[in-house]
């Protein structure tokens, strides 16, 4: 992406899969124009930069060992309360706590990187700590790029379940480069039909306890039904016949 957009800056956001220190060196040498979001491990080391060298002996490659993320949080008095962007869109009230430090590595250097405590005051979300190399970057867009990342995820998801991406009969090169952007654009495709849609012709969900929203696969049935009525069976020759058969098989 830094090759195809040499005039772009970007954000790079991972779970903790990503959550490293190769990844962590990699945008920080690449600073100008990328940045990186993640989670951290809350014992993680952190240390100030090295001593300017005095000429004598190694130079040190780190400096004083500052307190562990959680055991700032620990001796924190009193946390920060902001609302903020939250996980599969809307807002939450969150406290945090924030510090900055170098990440040390034996062999690799420290990396400079900002980190934040969240605590959610609702209190349906565990205690997570969030990392950035992007030292200017303040707390609420932090937290936002992160729990902004799950859309992502539950669309890779919605695709894979509904329109079944990955599983697709060709292997070759080709096959897979225009086969996956087009489960992709189908995915959008569908969420707009369905918002196009009557809400009379919005049916076919499936309920379950504590349901409060449409999923994927209700849009996906909807859709699916309207273009068999209003498209498959409205241009079928003998139109009384089909009209004839039972519900249950016309549902079908």
């Amino acid at each position: 992406m830094l090759r195809w957009f040499p005039n772009r800056r970007f954000v790079f956001v991972g779970d903790s899969a990503y959550g490293t220190h190769e990844v962590a060196r990699f945008v920080h040498r690449r600073r100008h124009r990328l940045s990186w979001v993640s989670k951290l491990h809350s014992e993680d080391n952190l240390f100030e930069p090295p001593p300017a060298s005095k000429g004598k002996g190694r130079p040190a490659v780190k400096g004083k060992r500052l307190a562990q993320p959680r055991e700032a949080v620990s001796a924190a008095r009193r946390y920060k309360r902001l609302t903020v962007g939250w996980y599969g869109g809307g807002a939450r009230r969150v406290e945090t706590s924030t510090g900055t430090g170098h990440w040390f590595k034996s062999g690799n250097g420290l990396v400079p990187i900002r980190w934040v405590f969240v605590r959610d005051r609702h209190g349906t979300h565990r205690d997570d700590y969030f990392c950035t190399t992007d030292m200017g970057l303040s707390v609420e867009p932090l937290i936002g790029y992160y729990t902004g990342r799950w859309n992502i995820e539950t669309t890779f998801e919605e695709v894979r379940s509904g329109l079944h991406l990955e599983t697709v009969r060709g292997w070759c090169r080709e096959t897979v480069l225009r086969v996956t952007p087009c489960l992709l654009g189908l995915d959008a495709v569908v969420a707009w039909l369905y918002n196009e849609l009557p809400v009379g012709r919005r049916v076919g969900a499936i309920n379950w306890p504590g349901k409060v929203g449409v999923t994927f696969s209700d849009a996906l049935t909807a859709v699916r039904r309207w273009l068999w009525t209003d498209g498959g069976f409205a241009q079928v020759r003998g139109g009384a016949d089909v009209e004839k058969l039972p519900s249950p098989v016309r549902e079908l």
